[in-house]
């Protein structure tokens, strides 16, 4: 590890809905370190997905401090967070959110597109992202033509693109079987393993969460507990001992 990429002090999230004031997060402090892998925990309303979207600079904290790769993000304008958000941090999703109408590798140039690459650099960034995870053949296919775990995979690539320091990713495998979920933590792990990239990811389900080296969880807006994992699963071991599936599942 070399170092933090994350801290977080007294970290409180407040949201008025009407009259019902909602304490999403409360005093909320840790720190990640910068290449580690980290699993978020905690039931529906625990606050989890809150801290989440405030770690992708999608939302501010009512109170505390946010610090990622050593900037403050609550002395960031608009414009300032977005650019942090591009440069910094990659997004994965439970439902993929992939453009339809749109192939494979379009879907993963849009951040690039965002950035202002220019055309032909996009489409080469873009190929080798979805060969990291194995895709490349299916590059022109649109969402419609693939299965559940390769859109995951597509949504991985685009995360890839603007070389992130670290990957958000939540409930990545919620909407995916079992085997297909085991893949998915194969290409996480790796991506930490092999290219350092520091991943956080929410997740409600204790499987999913022993692939990472740290759990962090969650329960009524407080964290409440942060937990070494001594020895987390290793998925690709899981993986040679499941019946044989889909080669691209």
């Amino acid at each position: 590890m070399a170092g933090e990429l994350i801290r977080v002090e007294q970290l409180t999230r407040i949201y008025q809905l009407g009259e019902i004031t909602v304490q999403a997060l409360r005093d909320v402090s840790t720190v990640v370190e910068r290449g580690s892998f980290i699993a978020i925990m905690g039931p529906s309303g625990s606050g989890k997905s809150t801290f989440m979207n405030i770690l992708g600079c999608l939302d501010r904290p009512t109170a505390g401090r946010y610090y990622l790769d050593g900037i403050l993000t609550s002395e960031l304008d608009r414009d300032e967070l977005a650019e942090i958000r591009n440069r910094k941090i990659g997004f994965v999703f439970q439902q993929f959110n992939l453009l339809q109408r749109t192939s494979a590798i379009e879907n993963v140039e849009l951040p690039l597109l965002y950035s202002g690459a220019r055309t032909r650099g996009r489409r080469e960034i873009a190929m080798k992202a979805l060969a990291v995870v194995g895709l490349a053949s299916r590059a022109d296919h649109h969402p419609n033509q693939l299965s559940g775990g390769q859109q995951q995979r597509v949504a991985i690539a685009r995360s890839l693109v603007n070389d992130p320091q670290i990957i958000l990713a939540d409930e990545p495998t919620g909407a995916l079987d079992t085997r297909t979920s085991v893949d998915i933590m194969a290409i996480f792990q790796r991506l930490n393993r092999d290219k350092g990239i520091t991943i956080a990811l929410v997740t409600h389900e204790p499987d999913i969460a022993s692939y990472a080296q740290r759990i962090l969880s969650f329960r009524d807006g407080r964290l409440v507990s942060d937990t070494r994992v001594t020895a987390p699963h290793d998925a690709e071991v899981e993986r040679s001992k499941m019946p044989a599936g889909e080669a691209a599942q």
